[in-house]
């Protein structure tokens, strides 16, 4: 079985975006009325992003996209800041992100639910362990579908502090 095309274009375009010395956030592909985009997030590592970040890597991901033309039909191309309410996609950053508001979505329900917005308390051993309605919920990381930080002022309170430095 293939893997799906989002898939495919972030393993072609990661090493090009990380080359440039910028971490990949999140690859998509979104199907709208009659039209397609890629989406891609990306930041340096200290977390900035700036415009001309954007269209740097707008750039170079236009010209490996036209060489490898991996996808077929026409779509738009967005490149971006994950911006303070990011997504998260692995252990280390649930880690990173502990005490944070976050919401998760679920392939397989856990306790009988597929939504949870709780505060992250830990992520070891492959086990997210929020923190919902005063209850600890540990979900299993293969079963999160995606996961994002819910905008609080805690969370904007700490990215202002990091600009700061």
């Amino acid at each position: 079985m293939s893997k799906p095309l989002a898939e495919q274009v972030e393993e072609l375009l990661t090493p090009t975006i990380t080359g440039m010395g910028f971490d990949v956030v999140q690859v998509k592909l979104i199907d709208g009325n009659n039209s397609r985009m890629l989406q891609i997030m990306a930041e340096r590592p200290d977390g900035s992003m700036s415009l001309d970040d954007c269209e740097m890597i707008s750039k170079q991901v236009s010209a490996v996209m036209d060489v490898e033309d991996i996808i077929t039909t026409a779509y738009r191309l967005e490149v971006g800041s994950p911006g303070i309410d990011r997504p998260l996609r692995n252990e280390a950053e649930y880690a990173k992100y502990a005490g944070h508001q976050v919401k998760v979505e679920l392939m397989l329900p856990t306790a009988g639910r597929k939504r949870f917005t709780g505060a992250i308390k830990s992520s070891t051993g492959g086990v997210l362990t929020l923190t919902v309605d005063s209850k600890d919920v540990e979900i299993p990381t293969e079963d999160v579908q995606s996961a994002k930080l819910v905008l609080t002022d805690a969370l904007i309170k700490e990215h202002q502090k990091k600009k700061a430095l």
